[in-house]
């Protein structure tokens, strides 16, 4: 018996430009605010619902749902275009010729709406938007052409337009000295697709000369920021697959092999993967872009890495150490550019299933307050002086073997220098951080766990902390000399800042040198 296919319902194009999307954040709540009616193309009535209960309706958050219900459109304008089904292709055929003539009723300018800062697209206030939005719209014009479905005029003009677009966009990064820009790659990829042409992957500035510039030789796109790296990463193999015929050189497909490779490591061996540096934490969007990366790694013809127990970046600047279900990253490298954090030397802890310390991630940029906090020494498993800002600054490698890893920093405070060093080994980790300064100063360790942390006070001042989750760790914490240890309560990481969780600074007050030891061990 023959299973009919599901009728999928088409969507109701969005009449209005694209905001930014990263406005579409509760000002009250610093959460993303939900994505309701994408396909019906209005607004919804009420305003966006926060999770909270706010309803939320103003002109920088409708333009951010614009940009989400544009981007929803598209993907469902190419599910269409690759349907069995007649009908559904006729109708995605309809769609794009509708976007088609939306896109040339903008004319030539940029979206006037746009923030001064911004490279700006013509639908969307970004450029970049636009180019995600363009690659979706490419495919289901590729995937009609594949079926036989004949383009009307229209609809070539507007892949036209958008290749040139892309084009101009991208001489705009070149020519400000800002190639390496993870805009470059979604720009290529969107010239790519939209025009089938070779130049876009070998030609001057196209992917492999971005690949060359943009990604470190350890495989690092060089913001060191997991969402960008494997948003980078993306783009380059939907360029791949829009261009199968074209060879790819050896020492390109070496380095997107690297970017691989660093996601594989990055992961426990449960699949998470931590959000290091700018990066939004836990998102449901973000999850359905890593499964599309997933199915595209294949075009990369490599086989699985096997993951070391420990394991050097040297370029992005992190140290992951794994064995016996304990997973720890840390970071040394540089700050990130704008997407990086002051968490020199933090350590981020995770079980396979269970983060017990992470990198909390980041908001929406809309909110500006909260993105600074999830920015900031406070919000990450580092260490503090006076409880002041680490400085944006570089950590550098001392030294490792095959189940422990020194490193250290010696510009987060003028006349502070800190040493962290880790070994794995039998099933335990053992976490020393040492901190020296210049005169009598205030040392902080802190912890910032994401779940139900447990902590104890024993009678000769050693604390013994509980991580539950789906595996469970045990802490045991000492300090060189006399310190104050202040249980309060924090913000969770960034998918939800009113997540309560019980944040612990562990304090040397008029210290000039102190460290402070952690032995890790999971539950039998």
């Amino acid at each position: 018996m023959t299973v009919p296919t599901p009728t999928l319902r088409p969507p109701v194009l969005p009449p209005e430009r694209g905001g930014w999307w990263h406005a579409y954040v509760c000002p009250a709540h610093g959460v993303e605010l939900d994505h309701d009616r994408l396909l019906d193309g209005e607004f919804p009535d009420a305003g966006a619902r926060c999770r909270h209960g706010c309803r939320i309706d103003d002109p920088s958050v409708r333009g951010g749902w614009t940009v989400l219900a544009h981007q929803a459109s598209a993907r469902r304008i190419r599910l269409l275009a690759r349907s069995p089904r007649d009908d559904d292709r006729r109708t995605a055929v309809d769609l794009l010729t509708a976007y088609a003539r939306q896109y040339a009723a903008l004319g030539a300018a940029p979206h006037d709406g746009a923030a001064g800062w911004m490279l700006r697209g013509r639908l969307f206030h970004q450029a970049l938007t636009e180019a995600i939005w363009a690659v979706t719209i490419g495919q289901a014009a590729a995937a009609l052409r594949a079926g036989g479905e004949p383009l009307p005029k229209e609809v070539n003009e507007l892949l036209q337009a958008l290749v040139e677009a892309a084009g101009q966009a991208r001489q705009a990064l070149v020519d400000a000295g800002k190639f390496e820009s993870n805009y470059t790659a979604w720009l290529i990829a969107a010239g790519a697709v939209c025009s089938g042409r070779p130049d876009w992957l070998t030609g001057r500035h196209g992917l492999c000369d971005h690949v060359s510039t943009a990604i470190r030789p350890d495989g690092w796109e060089w913001e060191a920021a997991t969402y960008y790296h494997g948003f980078v990463l993306r783009a380059y193999l939907l360029t791949l697959q829009s261009l199968p015929q074209t060879p790819v050189p050896p020492q390109t497909q070496s380095r997107l092999a690297a970017m691989a490779t660093v996601l594989e490591t990055l992961a426990t061996d449960g699949g998470l993967l931590p959000a290091l540096h700018d990066g939004p934490y836990d998102r449901p969007p973000a999850r359905y872009e890593l499964d599309e990366l997933r199915e595209l790694l294949p075009l990369l013809d490599r086989g699985p890495t096997e993951p070391q127990p420990v394991t050097i970046f040297p370029d992005g600047g992190y140290v992951v150490l794994r064995g016996s279900g304990l997973h720890a990253v840390a970071d040394f490298g540089p700050h990130g550019g704008p997407h990086g954090h002051r968490d020199k030397l933090a350590l981020y802890l995770y079980g396979a299933d269970t983060p017990w310390q992470p990198d909390p991630g980041q908001v929406p940029y809309g909110h500006r307050g909260w993105r600074h906090h999830y920015a900031s020494t406070a919000a990450h498993p580092t260490f503090a002086v006076d409880g002041l800002e680490q400085a944006e600054c570089t950590g550098h490698l001392i030294g490792y073997d095959s189940s422990s890893v020194a490193i250290g920093c010696d510009t987060a405070y003028p006349g502070v220098t800190a040493r962290r060093h880790l070994t794995l080994r039998g099933g335990v980790l053992v976490d020393e951080l040492r901190v020296e300064t210049d005169r009598p100063r205030r040392i902080s360790a802190q912890l910032r766990p994401d779940v139900d942390l447990a902590i104890r006070a024993t009678a000769d001042r050693t604390l013994e902390t509980v991580w539950p989750g789906r595996q469970t760790l045990h802490g045991r914490h000492t300090v060189s000399v006399d310190a104050d240890v202040v249980c309060r309560p924090g913000p969770g990481p960034a998918d939800d800042p009113q997540r309560v969780r019980r944040w612990v600074d562990w304090t040397a007050s008029d210290a000039t040198t102190v460290t402070f030891r952690s032995i890790y061990r999971m539950e039998s």
